[in-house]
């Protein structure tokens, strides 16, 4: 059996992982243990994401806001291409959604109203009637997730850090200050500092551990990819409901990436779309743009993982250390936040393992406090 020694055990690979291990890297040794045969295989590597302000709760809109500089200007050779391509959101309501609209606007940054004319003359093509209302947040961008995610992974590497795969953990224990977590393969990590960032599976990687659960729930998210036909969508905003119960974007230049916005509950697993969900994407699109659907091309589902109140936990959990097994640190919770967040949470996780927090991140410590729960509790 194999012992190997770090300063900072991660478990998982995605983009909450791969975030902590790029961020803590740059001060101490670090090994990212990935259950899978890739990193990113389920949420990180099925997610089509885009930079917006105005999304989440408050939590998540600070780390955006304080992630927003990172991808605008990465670290030189951390991508090859930018990391950004600007794409406005524009939200339209129907008149039962009027009270959705006004919350929004009330309470968005950025956010203003325009006509619905205006939606249009972008290149959607709105039906007569559907939308009584509109609103464009202008300042937001398309990422780019694989690029985003493979710098994080390069720039651990890069600081020496080691990125197992097929290396499940099967095993976690406290011992003499050290956490030790056994791969599947029978190889030991162990480091002071142990980062849950399992996604979906954070629960499950915390009970082996022997730490109590704080109520993750994973749920599915399903997305297809359509021919838009005669329109050039290359152009286009991402368009959606205020009501959050559709959404369109550009995706692969010509084509059209839909998604009903559902939020179905689910175990951790492979997790693969219903055709019930594609048909009903189909349909509120259909509803609010003219747009005719001759096939499906692509179609796929993830996980997106929410704690009880939906905002991120990040933080070492404090019944851990007073049993006198410190040194356990949450790192999930993302729900759809995950990749616009990445880089300031990722710097938060370094702050907070190295107990020197940046100024910038010190007001979101507190409202991404994991043991907010076991107080609720």
């Amino acid at each position: 059996m194999d012992i190997l020694d770090f300063d900072v055990v991660v478990i998982g690979a995605g983009i909450a992982g791969a975030t902590a291990a790029a961020h803590c890297a740059a001060t101490g040794r670090v090994a990212l243990m990935e259950a899978e045969e890739t990193a990113g295989y389920h949420s990180t590597g099925r997610s089509a994401a885009i930079w917006i302000q105005n999304y989440g709760p408050p939590d998540v809109r600070r780390l955006s806001a304080a992630s927003r500089a990172f991808f605008a200007a990465p670290p030189a050779g951390f991508a090859e291409a930018p990391l950004f391509a600007q794409r406005p959101v524009v939200t339209i309501a129907p008149a039962e959604q009027a009270a959705e609209m006004q919350a929004m606007l009330d309470a968005g940054e950025g956010l203003e109203p325009i006509a619905v004319a205006e939606v249009a003359a972008m290149g959607p093509p709105l039906k007569a009637g559907y939308a009584v209302s509109a609103a464009i947040e202008r300042d937001a961008f398309d990422i780019d997730v694989a690029a985003l995610h493979a710098g994080f992974l390069k720039a651990a590497r890069a600081a020496g850090g080691v990125l197992a795969l097929r290396a499940r953990a099967g095993r976690i224990w406290h011992e003499k200050g050290l956490w030790h977590a056994t791969a599947n393969d029978g190889t030991v990590y162990r480091a002071p500092v142990l980062v849950n960032a399992a996604g979906a599976w954070g629960d499950e990687v915390a009970a082996l551990a022997g730490i109590a659960p704080i109520g993750l729930q994973p749920k599915r998210r399903t997305a297809l990819i359509i021919d838009p036909g005669q329109h050039d969508c290359s152009g286009w905003p991402l368009v959606g409901d205020a009501a959050h119960s559709w959404y369109v974007r550009p995706e692969a230049r010509r084509k059209l990436m839909v998604s009903p916005a559902d939020e179905t509950d689910m175990p951790p697993h492979d997790v693969q779309p219903d055709e019930i969900d594609i048909a009903i994407a189909i349909d509120r699109m259909q509803q609010a743009l003219d747009i005719p659907v001759h096939r499906v091309e692509h179609r796929w589902a993830g996980l997106r993982s929410f704690t009880p109140d939906r905002s991120l936990a990040i933080g070492f959990d404090a019944r851990a250390s007073a049993a006198g097994a410190p040194g356990f640190l949450w790192m999930i919770g993302q729900g759809g936040y995950g990749i616009q967040t990445s880089p300031a949470a990722g710097r938060l996780v370094a702050g907070l393992v190295a107990g020197a927090v940046a100024e910038d991140l010190r007001p979101v410590v507190p409202l991404v406090d994991p043991n907010r729960f076991r107080a609720a509790a």
